[in-house]
């Protein structure tokens, strides 16, 4: 019997997924085997020895103690494109927000009492915008959310340019071919009317609108960010929007920097704030979890490689290593030493760290599996 501790609300549809005869799933389960979490902060939780795997029902993994979790052979997961069409729908909501004075519209009405209507046609002027047909729009990351983005801009009838340095194969694919590709950054800035972010939080991207690059951008653009926070400098962004260098920034991440900032509309994270969304990201949360405990597959880790192998022979030995030499080579003189054949191996590999597959006929054994505990870079040893 597995146990599997959620951290937060999971939707039914995806708890469903975990035979009730092999899991035991609760808010309160001890010595948890899997967690399924949603926003709760790990930082500071201390993991019991039977964890095995943390599955986050969201793509943001910033609440969970990744290197923590690598050293203790914990695998991460997270669910990529799961609630990317729930953010798309609301970036496009933020086009719109930021081109027309909806907001500031409504409040204004919510002021009137005497004559509405003639008050309404006197004074609705003060809240004209603009259209986004014909508007360029820039794209900084190509990913699930932000394709989407790309391509239902294009049917609205808008220029759109992105860039994507780590653009996979399949990725491009995906891309309606009216959209131009742009080299650089900086490109994307030159020619943009609008520009939205939907890139991770990284030491390369963290800050990346800020003084220098807002100044490479037109004069009046309007900024989207609805992936992190920490991606734009606010004080630069509240300089650049007080003389009119930049016009509109709308965000998923409201803070104490811009609450009732003129310029600023701030949403209250509402991106994956669906109920497909959530039900979506549930689902492949708990296939990810039911499947590496089960089978030791590896989809959309944060911290290890992918790596899925059919099943073959009669156990699975499941090792997390470090990515150094000769481990494979040890692992397996270590098996035939032993007089157990190997029906089937993969290894993959993740900067650092590597995973390793095999399948026996036969069974490994307690004495061989503390051999192959006891080499040098190994994490962690499982066998299903």
């Amino acid at each position: 019997m597995n146990n599997i501790l959620l951290m937060n609300k999971i939707a039914a549809v995806g708890t469903d997924k975990l035979d009730r005869n092999m899991y035991n799933v609760g808010d309160s389960v001890g010595a948890p085997d899997g967690i399924m979490v949603r926003s709760a902060a790990m930082h500071d939780m201390e993991f019991n020895p039977e964890l095995k795997a943390i599955a986050r029902a969201g793509a943001g993994v910033n609440n969970i103690p990744l290197e923590r979790c690598t050293d203790a052979g914990i695998v991460v997961f997270n669910t990529p494109g799961a609630n990317a069409n729930g953010v798309k729908e609301l970036v496009l909501c933020a086009l719109i927000l930021a081109s027309r004075n909806i907001v500031g519209g409504i409040e204004w009405v919510k002021t009137l009492s005497d004559d509405v209507a003639k008050a309404v046609e006197k004074g609705k002027s003060k809240f004209a915008g603009t259209e986004i047909k014909g508007k360029t729009l820039g794209i900084i990351g190509l990913g699930a959310i932000g394709g989407m983005v790309a391509n239902t801009a294009v049917h609205l009838g808008m220029d759109v340019v992105g860039c994507d340095p780590y653009l996979s194969v399949e990725g491009a694919w995906n891309i309606n071919h009216h959209i131009k590709k742009a080299a650089t950054y900086e490109n994307i800035y030159a020619v943009s009317d609008y520009i939205t972010l939907h890139v991770p939080a990284t030491p390369q991207t963290k800050g990346m609108i800020n003084k220098e690059t807002i100044a490479q951008m037109k004069d009046g653009v309007k900024i989207l960010n609805f992936s992190r926070a920490d991606l734009v400098v606010i004080d630069d962004l509240k300089e650049a929007l007080a003389s009119g260098k930049v016009s509109a920034y709308v965000t998923d991440f409201p803070s104490e920097e811009i609450i009732n900032v003129p310029g600023i509309i701030a949403i209250p994270h509402l991106g994956a704030s669906t109920e497909e969304s959530e039900d979506n990201c549930a689902v492949m949360a708990a296939l990810e979890l039911k499947d590496y405990l089960e089978n030791g597959n590896i989809r959309n880790s944060v911290n290890f490689p992918a790596l899925v192998m059919p099943r073959s022979g009669d156990h699975r030995i499941c090792v997390l290593h470090k990515n150094i030499p000769t481990m494979l080579s040890q692992i397996t003189a270590l098996l035939s030493e032993n007089n157990i054949n190997i029906e089937n191996m993969t290894n993959k590999s993740r900067g650092d760290v590597a995973y390793t597959v095999t399948d026996i006929a036969g069974d490994i054994g307690k004495v061989s599996v503390d051999k192959i505990k006891n080499i040098e870079g190994i994490i962690r040893v499982r066998v299903i």
